[in-house]
C-alpha cells in the first residue's frame, strides 16, 4: 500500500483567511508531512512501514495527527499519534496489533514520548452520525500517511455551532469517569499524571469550542484556546489558563496533591459549569450507539 501524495495531504490549502481558515471561511487542514521536523521523520517512516506490513489489506487509510504533523512537537517530550481506518469494524485482534505497533515504535525511538493509535472503520468515518465529529477530525486535524484520503468524501467545515455541538457537546459524560479514574489512580502518580494531562486537554478544547463560533476560527494550540475562551468568560479565564498549563508543562512537575486538586477542579467546579453552559449555548452531542467517555 503506497503513501498518499503531498497534494492530497494539502487539501484546501489555498490562500488563508486567518485564524486557521481559508479565504472562504472553511477550516484548513492543520498539518502536513512537510511540517514534520527532521528529528521525528525516522519514527514516522517506521510507524508507516510497520502499519502497512502488519495490517496489510485490512487497512483502508492511516493518518498522523497532533503536534508531529503540525511541526510543533518537542524532542523527547511529545508523543506520536496515529489514526488507522480499517476496511471493517476493528476487532480485539486489530487492537492487539495496533498496541504492538505502538509499543515497538515507542521502544525504538527516544525522540518520542509514547505512541497512541486510534482505530476506526471507513464506514464509521463516513457515516452521517460522525460527519461533524470523527469526519471533521479526519478532514481537518489528520494528515494522510497511507491509503486513500477520506477527506475527499467529506464536506468542508466552518467553525459554527453545529461543529461545536458535535465535537465537544458531551463533556457531562466524562466528568464521572474522570472522578472514578482519579480515585483508582490515587496511589499511582504516573497514572494520575496521565489522567490530569488528558482531562486538561479535553477541558481546554471544550472551552475553546464553546466560544469558537464567536471567535471565528480554529486553532489546536491549547494556550491560544484558553486565551480565546477567557476573552468571553473572564470569570473562568485563570482556571482555563491553568488547565492549558497543566496539559503542556505543569503535569510533569506536579506532585500527587497538585494533580488531585487539579482533577477535583475539573470534575467538581469548572467542568459542571462548562457542561451546563455548553448545553445552553450549543445543545448536547447526538448520542452514539456504544459511546464510552
Amino acid at each position: 500500500m503506497g503513501t498518499v501524495s503531498r497534494g492530497t495531504a494539502g487539501r484546501g490549502t489555498a490562500s488563508r483567511g486567518g485564524r486557521g481558515l481559508d479565504s472562504q471561511g472553511y477550516i484548513e487542514r492543520e498539518g502536513s508531512l512537510g511540517r514534520v521536523r527532521d528529528a521525528f521523520r525516522p519514527a514516522v517512516a517506521t510507524a508507516r512501514d510497520r502499519v502497512a506490513e502488519i495490517f496489510g489489506k485490512r487497512l483502508d487509510s492511516a493518518y498522523l495527527y497532533g503536534s508531529v504533523p503540525r511541526g510543533t512537537a518537542r524532542v523527547g517530550r511529545s508523543d506520536l499519534d496515529l489514526l488507522l481506518v480499517l476496511r471493517e469494524e476493528p476487532t480485539p485482534d486489530d487492537r492487539a496489533d495496533a498496541d504492538a505497533v505502538a509499543a515497538a515504535v515507542d521502544a525504538e525511538f527516544a525522540e518520542i514520548d509514547g505512541v497512541g493509535v486510534l482505530l476506526s472503520s471507513r464506514a464509521q468515518v463516513l457515516s452521517e452520525l460522525e460527519t461533524y465529529d470523527l469526519g471533521w477530525f479526519v478532514a481537518c486535524l489528520c494528515t494522510p500517511l497511507l491509503g486513500e484520503d477520506l477527506a475527499e468524501f467529506l464536506p468542508r467545515y466552518r467553525p459554527d455551532s453545529l461543529l461545536a455541538r458535535e465535537t465537544n457537546g458531551d463533556l457531562a459524560l466524562f466528568l464521572p469517569r474522570w472522578r472514578a479514574r482519579a480515585a483508582e489512580a490515587e496511589a499511582d502518580p504516573a497514572a494520575l499524571r496521565a489522567l490530569a494531562r488528558r482531562a486538561s486537554r479535553h477541558l481546554v478544547r471544550t472551552g475553546f469550542t464553546l466560544v469558537m463560533p464567536r471567535w471565528g476560527g480554529w486553532t489546536s494550540d491549547l494556550t491560544e484556546m484558553a486565551e480565546a475562551f477567557g476573552a468571553y468568560y473572564p470569570r473562568w479565564a485563570e482556571r482555563m489558563r491553568a488547565a492549558a498549563d497543566m496539559a503542556y508543562e505543569s503535569a510533569a512537575g506536579a506532585d500527587t496533591n497538585e494533580l488531585k486538586q487539579a482533577l477535583r477542579e475539573y470534575t467538581d467546579v469548572i467542568g459542571p459549569w462548562l457542561a451546563e453552559e455548553y448545553a445552553t449555548v450549543h445543545g448536547t452531542k447526538a448520542p452514539r450507539p456504544a459511546a464510552t467517555p
